[in-house]
């Protein structure tokens, strides 16, 4: 099989996550920028990252890079790349683009003349004058950084946030990603209980479903290069195959969700049939100060209101004292937030142990981690 390149783009705070996503697929070579993770792999490779990545964004091929700094440099070094290896002759291939901080800060003008650089190229391999684009959708993607140009080929379609199972959001919804990101940082296991006391439409509980089941997030969702001609149909039912075995259907989980807002919880328990997930995870009515369990050990996970896009700031601050409460009832229980309340230990009334820098959309928030002590080796939650 050939080798490609692939980069695997995710928000910034989480190159490491990802890296890590893929280092346990067994790809161990892999190159961490900001924004950004590459490695190299072959066709399966595609399907597999495509399938298991909970935390990036999307995965492109990676076509070529180079130095320009003039549209001639632009046009003959796109030209020169290899795109009939990939682009079939009806091909939809339509260019978009970003420029920053580079002497070509034209973005339109720069996919204007990709876009040409690629079809001068195709006339040659096809011998044909004009391309009708009514085939599989290769997506081509210009970035230029500090002028140098990066070309790729989005493999995924829609982002790896869309897992098939939320067809509707409430207000001010959490991506998936990000949502399995908390999850996946918090080193929350299956034997352990899970508590979201701000869950809203219950992406937060339904992602870590899927981690405790080893579920592959992208089994229920098609990919763009599920269509293309030159991925072999058998390389995709190979890596299905391998996710469907891998999933851990009848992994016993205690997940729990509550919600002030009603509505917010419908949403989630539908979102949770649709992800195939009734049984699995428990949905509650309750105001944050009534949170109480019979469980030691547990996790709470959660994305509180921070008084920007919902509420106001004293509503929001509120709510952190009641969580703060809630953690003081639960002594023994760890707490993993994602908030852009600045200081969140005066309401918490202990100091987190870690932070890290992540972004929830364009706000800039910190996942404050306050870990509780670890559960004896023989202790069970009767799960």
């Amino acid at each position: 099989m050939a080798r490609v390149e692939l980069v695997a783009v995710t928000a910034f705070g989480l190159e490491a996550v990802v890296a890590r996503e893929l280092k346990n697929l067994g790809y161990e070579n892999t190159e961490v920028q900001n924004g950004k993770i590459s490695w190299t792999t072959n066709e399966e490779g595609i399907c597999r990252a495509n399938l298991w990545l909970r935390c990036a964004d999307r995965i492109s091929l990676k076509m070529g890079e180079f130095e320009a700094r003039s549209f001639e440099e632009l046009f003959q070094q796109t030209k020169a790349l290899p795109w009939e290896e990939w682009l079939p002759v009806d091909a939809c291939f339509p260019v978009t683009g970003k420029s920053v901080k580079s002497q070509l800060h034209s973005v339109p003008d720069c996919q204007a003349i990709v876009k040409k650089a690629i079809v001068e190229r195709l006339k040659d391999t096809y011998g044909v004058s004009w391309f009708e684009e009514t085939g599989a959708l290769y997506a081509v993607q210009v970035s230029i950084l500090k002028d140098t140009v990066t070309l790729t080929i989005d493999t995924s379609g829609k982002g790896l946030n869309k897992r098939g199972y939320r067809q509707m959001a409430g207000e001010a919804p959490l991506k998936e990603t990000l949502a399995a990101a908390m999850a996946y940082l918090s080193y929350w296991k299956p034997d352990r209980v899970f508590l979201d006391p701000f869950c809203g439409t219950g992406t937060i509980p339904i992602e870590a479903a899927f981690i405790g089941q080893n579920r592959a997030p992208g089994l229920a969702r098609a990919f763009s290069a599920e269509r293309w001609t030159n991925i072999a149909e058998k390389h995709w039912r190979k890596a299905r195959e391998e996710a469907e075995d891998l999933w851990q259907r009848n992994e016993e989980l205690a997940i729990y969700g509550s919600d002030i807002d009603p509505a917010a919880l419908r949403l989630a328990r539908e979102h949770t049939r649709e992800a195939g997930l009734e049984g699995k995870i428990f949905f509650q009515r309750l105001p944050v100060k009534e949170v109480r369990s019979r469980f030691k050990y547990g996790c709470i996970i959660t994305n509180p209101p921070y008084g920007q896009r919902l509420g106001t700031a004293e509503e929001a601050e509120t709510a952190y004292q009641e969580l703060g409460e809630v953690l003081e009832r639960l002594e023994d229980w760890s707490l993993h937030m994602l908030t852009s309340l600045p200081k969140p230990e005066r309401f918490i009334k202990k100091r987190w142990d870690k932070s890290r820098k992540l972004y929830n959309g364009r706000i800039e928030c910190h996942y404050y981690q306050f870990f509780g002590p670890k559960p004896p080796k023989d202790a069970k939650n009767n799960l």
